[in-house]
């Protein structure tokens, strides 16, 4: 009997060591939000955001160049999160380059 019991708890503490390796790897994702070239890229997008919404509230541009100005800004989001989905979750220095000037456009317009 005791060997039973010796032999059960083996296969349980196996079994739940084997769900935590499977938990912890499944819990590791390549998509890094946080790579430094995707945070200067979004934290530029944000600051549009906001000078957009400022210009509109002082009547310095119209609500529906406002609604455009964001739908860029938008167009620009989703083109920096495909370029990262490509690539692990990182984007290249040119397309870091290329969302920046894609950026610079639309500030001009703010």
């Amino acid at each position: 009997m005791n060997m039973k019991i010796k032999a059960l708890v083996a296969a349980v503490s196996l079994i739940s060591a084997g769900v935590g390796v499977a938990t912890s790897a499944s819990a590791f994702t390549p998509w890094q939000y946080h790579h430094p070239r995707r945070v200067e890229v979004n934290q530029r997008l944000g600051m549009q955001n906001f000078r957009i919404r400022e210009a509109r509230m002082h009547g310095a541009i119209t609500p529906f160049r406002a609604y455009r100005l964001h739908q860029a800004d938008r167009a620009i989001r989703g083109q920096e999160r495909w370029f990262a989905s490509r690539d692990g979750g990182h984007i290249t220095r040119g397309e870091q380059r290329f969302l920046n000037h894609e950026e610079n456009r639309v500030s001009h317009h703010i």
